[in-house]
């Protein structure tokens, strides 16, 4: 325990001045997003609500930097990361607020769905495998979502920590990245898009143009598979809370998760590494098979994932990148 505490608080060296890189992306996407609703303010619905938010995100985020600078150790450090971290999960639904604004663009995504594999993968992989232990399996995967984030980052942290700052920036600017495309390409992915359209004309190859529906309307398909698991149960609760028709391509559940087996390989850990493969690959399946998202959406996802990690890991390297 000593071992660890003193590995915690041990003042840092030389302690980091100014914000952290990854901060510094949050402000800069706090930004663009002002600057957006500056110019929409008046189709925006509860403006204030949104800029409420990041005046508070902001002065946690100054207060926090202000606790660093008084005691400059990992720990601070540490708390710094985790709640900008934590923030995301307030930004996902943030998306909603600005793409509502823009027309739906999920016709053209179902339809080039069907023109490369001849149906609607999301619509019949649930129905091909109905099995109460597989509906479970997809439902975990779907859910370890945020556990793998977490176990990875924390691993630079505490076994990598010299490479701990570059691996949460990576991370979370690809979070950023992925809100900006969300924001600008609305695709709410089948569980809104079917319902909106009608389950039969998806089913007979039809999909109908919904041009601003989810502007005003949110409704979703109830989630497939076994609804008295555990699992299932997490994951729609999870769902209600924070869920809205933003977010589908490309799929930054898929992108994300990449970027984070991609930041576990490169621990040269290969039983750390192998010991969240099975959860990766539910993740992906899961993605569809609960109606997420159109199966482009995950090779888009995966494209997006490589381009991210490469292009964000040549930005680290950049003088800029000082911690």
């Amino acid at each position: 325990m000593s071992k660890w505490l003193k590995f915690l608080f041990a003042r840092d060296k030389k302690p980091h001045k100014g914000l952290l890189p990854l901060e510094w992306v949050m402000i800069i996407y706090m930004i663009f997003t002002l600057i957006l609703l500056f110019f929409t303010y008046t189709k925006v619905v509860n403006p204030s609500e949104i800029l409420k938010g990041r005046f508070q995100i902001l002065a946690i985020t100054l207060a926090l930097w202000g606790v660093y600078r008084m005691l400059p150790c990992r720990f601070t450090t540490l708390i710094r990361v985790i709640v900008q971290m934590a923030f995301l999960s307030w930004w996902y639904p943030d998306t909603y607020d600005f793409n509502r604004m823009f027309p739906n663009l999920d016709h053209l995504f179902a339809g080039w769905e069907q023109q490369l594999w001849g149906c609607q993968p999301a619509l019949l992989f649930c129905e091909k495998m109905p099995w109460h232990w597989f509906s479970e399996l997809m439902d975990l995967g779907y859910y370890c979502y945020f556990y793998m984030i977490a176990v990875v980052v924390l691993f630079y942290f505490f076994r990598r920590n010299q490479e701990f700052h570059r691996a949460s920036f990576i991370v979370t600017t690809a979070f950023f990245i992925y809100y900006v495309i969300f924001i600008l390409v609305p695709v709410t992915g089948p569980q809104f898009y079917y319902l909106a359209a009608g389950v039969d004309n998806i089913a007979h190859g039809i999909f109908p143009n919904v041009h601003d529906y989810f502007a005003t309307h949110q409704e979703a398909l109830t989630s497939p598979g076994w609804n008295q698991g555990i699992f299932y149960q997490l994951v729609q609760g999870a769902h209600d809370a924070g869920e809205r028709p933003t977010a589908a391509f490309p799929s930054s559940h898929v992108g994300i998760s990449t970027i984070v087996m991609i930041l576990a390989w490169c621990t040269h850990n290969r039983k750390f590494f192998f010991i969240l493969m099975p959860f990766y690959v539910l993740l992906c399946l899961s993605t569809v098979y609960i109606q997420a998202h159109y199966v482009v959406d995950v090779l888009g996802g995966w494209l997006s994932a490589i381009i991210l990690y490469f292009s964000l890991l040549m930005l680290t390297k950049l003088s800029f990148f000082r911690v």
